[in-house]
Formats: C-alpha cells, sequence, structure tokens
C-alpha cells in the first residue's frame, strides 16, 4: 500500500503546484491589468514594483489553491482511470474511498493552510500592497517633457519645448510661464537654446538657459492706470525646479490599519462586538429622541380633537396660517432628521455585516479545498479522462459554478437580503455535486 501511496501522491503534488503557480499568476495579471493606469509612467523602481506585485500575489493564495486542488484531483483520477490503473486498484480489493485517503490527508493540509494564510498572512499583505498602491496613486508621474506640448507637472510652472535632441538633455526654444506669483500675470521666460540636467541627489531639476530674455509684468498700483513691465535679457540664466514632489514617500501603515480586511479573526470579532454595541446605543437614543409621545401631546380621544379644532378656530387667519406653517417646518424637519439617522443606520449595519463577511470568508475559502476535492476526485474516476483538456474545462466550470454563487450570496448578505451564513450556500451547493459524484464512482 505504501507503493501505492507514493504513486498517487506523487501523480497528484506536480499538477498541484503547476496549477496553483498558474492561478496565481492570472489573479496577478488581473490586478496588474486593473491598475496598470496607476502603476504605469511614475517612474517607480524595480524594488518598489516588486514589493506590490509579492504582497498582492500573498493575497491570491487562499483562493488560488481551491482551484489547484481541484484540477489536480480530477487529473490524478483521471490518469488513473485512463491507463487502467484504477481498475487494477479495484480489482485488487482496494475500495476507491482508500485510493484517495492520500491525497485526502494532503488536502486536509492544506485547508489548514489556507485557513492559517488567511487569517495570519492575508491581513498584514493587504495592508501593505493597500499601503503601497495608495503611495503610487498619489506620486505623479515622472518628468517627461515632450517636445511642441505644455508640460504642467511642475508645481506653479508651464514648460514648453519646440525641440529636444537625441540626448534629452539639449532644448530648443524654450518656453516657462512661472504661475508662483498668483497676484499678477505669469512671469515667462524665453531662450533660444536650453541645457536640461539633474542634480546628483535628483532631488533638483537645473535648467540652463543661453540667449533669451525673461518678461514680468505686475498689477498697478491703487489709482494708477499703468502696470509696470520689465523684460530682461540675458546670454545665460539657470533656474531650478524642486523635483521633492515627484519622490515616492512611503504611508504610515497605520492609516490602514483599521480595515476589516486587514484582520484576523479575533480583531474580528472583537470589532464586530463593539460595532454592534454602538448600533444598538444609536438605535436607542434615535428612538428616545423621535418617540412622538416624548414630544407632542397625546389626541386620542374625540373630545381632545374637537378642544383643540376650537382652539384654532379661535384664531384669526394670519396667526392660524403662521401656526400651520411653524407646525409643517417642524414636522419636516424631524421628518428629514429621521431619514438621516435612517441613513447613517443602515450605513453602520452595512459595515457590521462586511466584517461577517470577511469573517466567514476565512472559513469558506479554506473549506472550498477539502468541498472541491470531494466534486474533483470521484469526477475523474468516472470520466477516467487525464491530461490537460478535459480535466482544465470541468475544474473551471466547477469552479466558475462555486464563484459565481458565492458572489451573488455575497451581495446578498451585504444588502442584508440573507444572514451572513449565506456565505455558506457556494459550499453546501458544490457538497451535494461532490456527494452525487463520489456515489456514482463507487457504484461504476
Amino acid at each position: 500500500m505504501k507503493k501505492l501511496d507514493r504513486l498517487i501522491i506523487k501523480s497528484f503534488l506536480g499538477p498541484l503546484a503547476l496549477t496553483f503557480v498558474i492561478a496565481v499568476f492570472v489573479l496577478l495579471m488581473q490586478f496588474i491589468w486593473k491598475y496598470i493606469d496607476d502603476i504605469a509612467g511614475k517612474g517607480l523602481s524595480v524594488g518598489i514594483i516588486l514589493e506590490l506585485l509579492l504582497d498582492a500575489s500573498a493575497t491570491f493564495v487562499p483562493m488560488a489553491l481551491p482551484i489547484a486542488v481541484l484540477f489536480a484531483s480530477i487529473m490524478t483520477m483521471g490518469n488513473l482511470g485512463e491507463r487502467y490503473e484504477l481498475i487494477a486498484i479495484k480489482s485488487g480489493g482496494i475500495p476507491l474511498w482508500r485510493t484517495m485517503l492520500p491525497m485526502g490527508v494532503i488536502v486536509v493540509i492544506l485547508t489548514g493552510v489556507a485557513f492559517l494564510f488567511a487569517n495570519c498572512v492575508m491581513p498584514s499583505a493587504v495592508l501593505k500592497y493597500r499601503t503601497t498602491l495608495y503611495d503610487i496613486t498619489r506620486k505623479k508621474p515622472a518628468l517627461n517633457i515632450k517636445p511642441g506640448e505644455y508640460y504642467s507637472e511642475i508645481d506653479g510652472f508651464v514648460i514648453r519645448v519646440n525641440d529636444k535632441d537625441a540626448d534629452g538633455k539639449t532644448l530648443h526654444d524654450v518656453t516657462i510661464f512661472d504661475h508662483r506669483n498668483n497676484a499678477g500675470m505669469p512671469d515667462v521666460v524665453k531662450a533660444r537654446q536650453g541645457l536640461m540636467q539633474t542634480s546628483p541627489d535628483e532631488r533638483y531639476l537645473v535648467f540652463s538657459l543661453f540667449d533669451g530674455c525673461s518678461y514680468s509684468e505686475t498689477n498697478a498700483k491703487q489709482g494708477s492706470n499703468s502696470q509696470p513691465f520689465t523684460r530682461i535679457y540675458f546670454a545665460k540664466n539657470e533656474m531650478t525646479f524642486d523635483l521633492g514632489q515627484f519622490a515616492f514617500d512611503k504611508t504610515d501603515e497605520n492609516l490602514f490599519q483599521g480595515g476589516y480586511q486587514m484582520m484576523n479573526i479575533a480583531q474580528l470579532d472583537s470589532n464586530i462586538v463593539r460595532l454592534e454595541q454602538k448600533l444598538a446605543d444609536d438605535c436607542s437614543n434615535h428612538r428616545r429622541v423621535f418617540h412622538l409621545r416624548d414630544s407632542l401631546p397625546a389626541v386620542g380621544t374625540a373630545s381632545q380633537s374637537k378642544d383643540i379644532r376650537s382652539l384654532l378656530g379661535q384664531l384669526d387667519p394670519i396667526t392660524l396660517g403662521r401656526a400651520l406653517g411653524s407646525a409643517s417646518i417642524r414636522v419636516e424637519r424631524c421628518y428629514n432628521e429621521a431619514k438621516v439617522e435612517q441613513q447613517i443606520i443602515t450605513s453602520q449595519n452595512e459595515y457590521i455585516r462586511r466584517h461577517y463577511i470577511e469573517w466567514h470568508r476565512k472559513f469558506t475559502l479554506s473549506i472550498a479545498c477539502i468541498v472541491l476535492f470531494l466534486v474533483g476526485a470521484p469526477f475523474g474516476s468516472v470520466v477516467r479522462k487525464g491530461g490537460l483538456g478535459l480535466p482544465l474545462v470541468a475544474s473551471l466550470l466547477f469552479f466558475v459554478i462555486y464563484y459565481v454563487v458565492g458572489m451573488i450570496a455575497e451581495k446578498a448578505v451585504r444588502e442584508s437580503a440573507i444572514g451572513t451564513y449565506g456565505m455558506w450556500i457556494s459550499t453546501l451547493v458544490m457538497l451535494p455535486i461532490g456527494i452525487y459524484l463520489i456515489y456514482r464512482a463507487v457504484r461504476n
């Protein structure tokens, strides 16, 4: 039996590792495609990009593991069936469950690894990649002055270059508009030729301008119709620009520390208790403030209504109109305040549900390894087709069903259409399929 176990484990681990790497790569490509506009053209170092991709890849592990388990189990059992090895094993008196046992042990271990990863590693990885992504989106594009275009990324300046040599430094027909003096017209500097260089620490950009002039115009003094205008010719002039705004500054991670996606199970439990207590207190306060019996007199009997109508009838039309207008304004104000408070309570309730969703997701993605294994292994033994074709198509089909049902259930939970345990609907959908396939595989 040990030789059989080694054969099955060896056949299982290869497709498992390959599919896991491919799944992480595909999810990473989706991430890059989503944020490519925020990353490209920022002049980022290779180290920063690799750090972002590494942290993002760590967040895909809990989702990539179920895909890998599903594909590897279908492929392993399909290969055994296609080469008639599965028939030989059954003819030797070895039941199907015993054949699947070595893979099942590995899947149980992977389930524990997936949970530990989702609970301990993933919150930190999400925090790091969210912080890095936030810094990247805030960073201005790298300095890239193109001929014939107005460049305005340097605060307070607009630069236009008519032509640039192949060395990227020598400029021709340079015009610089200085908008730092908001009180008057922008100062203008024009030069026939220029040399663009950065300081050794790349902190400053230095323009060495040749054969040009500068123009400046200031506001007229009060009571004067003239506007002072200054024009200065120069043979050489240097202008220095601070490039500190283009630097990549690392934000303190504590800025995003309180997000529910950056919490483990214990932190989510603690935060849920705190938020639910706050919600209960707010609801109690709102009921006390807007309770009609606390603010309006009781008007329940016919005699009381008659007394009020009699009192209103004694008022003159102007006073009555003012009283009714004032009452209408007060009622409308109370209604608007109650509507705002209701929206706040709804938002708080949704925020709490997002915590519950994240809490359940840590378990559902881990248990998905076992559930999809119970679907994939018997399916492979039933169809008896190995290779890459059918296992790949079948694994994609089963996972799409699992993922789509899970997304629909998550949206319903988030919108309070169903309870928070609706996060397990996808598992409950796939489990009967797995039981049916196991029944077919045993009877086959």
